[in-house]
């Protein structure tokens, strides 16, 4: 993999989210299945690396296996960025990778994220954060709420976004070893699609569940076999459509003390709950320089 040089001009962090709970309503006529969840950001991500070129060139100096340089997210929504401020800037990226694709936590849609916001500033093209989670949308539904940074209850197919206050707990997530393919699991016949709407104040009272759970858990056994053993020590629950699986805890103790148990063929990393991502907070001490 390759390091952010020294000489990166601006390192921004890009944070996991977890999907606390993940209801699906329906599905509309253009495929896309209307949903209402729960988005809490994590103290754990990517880092990203961005400096200035004149040229208008846009180039990503780490490569990532199995997806080519032109389809990555980050290229696509430099580019974007690009066409949407016409700045005849380009920039040189790099990508320090430490969440897993596939996982549900939100990898590839928070590096672009933290690509429009970076060269947003880094170009001073001042697009502000209305017109970053629009230009996001177009990339992926999950965009939008890195783009704004905020926990928040998202509607529609996640674009809805209503700001929340959340409890701050600390989380350990556990990585089963396998990619989830979140259009299999939205495919899939037996996902229900039926959930009742429910309003932001009783979800916040505790209700919700992951609908899309008894599908991934009868279709990969690995995701399965990981939520059993973490609900010896805590109720655990799939985040998104996986492959990640997770439970929370008051402290940091508790959440190392049943991170040390789990076994070494499952990995799993300890992070804080944050109701403003770590992004925006790196962003707000920039803006105060």
């Amino acid at each position: 993999m390759t390091a952010i040089p020294a000489h990166a001009e601006l390192i921004l962090p890009a944070p996991a989210k977890l999907n606390l709970m993940l209801h699906i309503l329906g599905r509309r006529a253009d495929g896309y299945h209307e949903l209402q969840t729960l988005f809490q950001f994590l103290d754990h991500g990517d880092e990203l690396g961005f400096s200035l070129r004149q040229d208008g060139e846009i180039r990503l100096h780490t490569p990532i296996d199995g997806v080519p340089h032109d389809s990555n997210l980050i290229v696509r929504a430099a580019r974007r960025l690009q066409e949407a401020s016409g700045t005849t800037l380009g920039a040189d990226i790099w990508l320090d990778k430490r969440l897993p694709m596939g996982g549900g936590i939100g990898g590839g849609s928070s590096d672009a994220a933290t690509t429009l916001l970076g060269l947003d500033h880094l170009w001073r093209t001042q697009l502000g954060e209305e017109r970053l989670a629009e230009i996001g949308l177009a990339l992926g539904a999950d965009v939008p709420v890195f783009v704004r940074g905020r926990a928040a209850f998202a509607e529609g197919v996640g674009e809805r976004l209503t700001p929340v206050e959340l409890e701050e707990p600390w989380f350990l997530v556990a990585v089963p070893q396998v990619f989830v393919s979140t259009a299999e699991v939205f495919g899939a016949p037996e996902l229900t699609r039926d959930t009742p709407p429910i309003k932001v104040r009783s979800l916040l009272a505790g209700g919700g569940r992951n609908d899309c759970q008894p599908v991934v858990e009868k279709r990969y056994p690995e995701v399965r076999n990981a939520l059993i053993l973490l609900n010896k020590f805590v109720s655990a629950r799939l985040t998104g459509t996986g492959a990640c699986v997770f439970g929370s805890f008051p402290n940091r103790d508790d959440a190392d003390k049943v991170a040390r148990q789990l076994p070494g063929t499952l990995p799993s990393f300890v992070a804080q709950g944050r109701n403003i991502s770590m992004l925006h907070r790196r962003l707000q001490a920039l803006a105060k320089k």
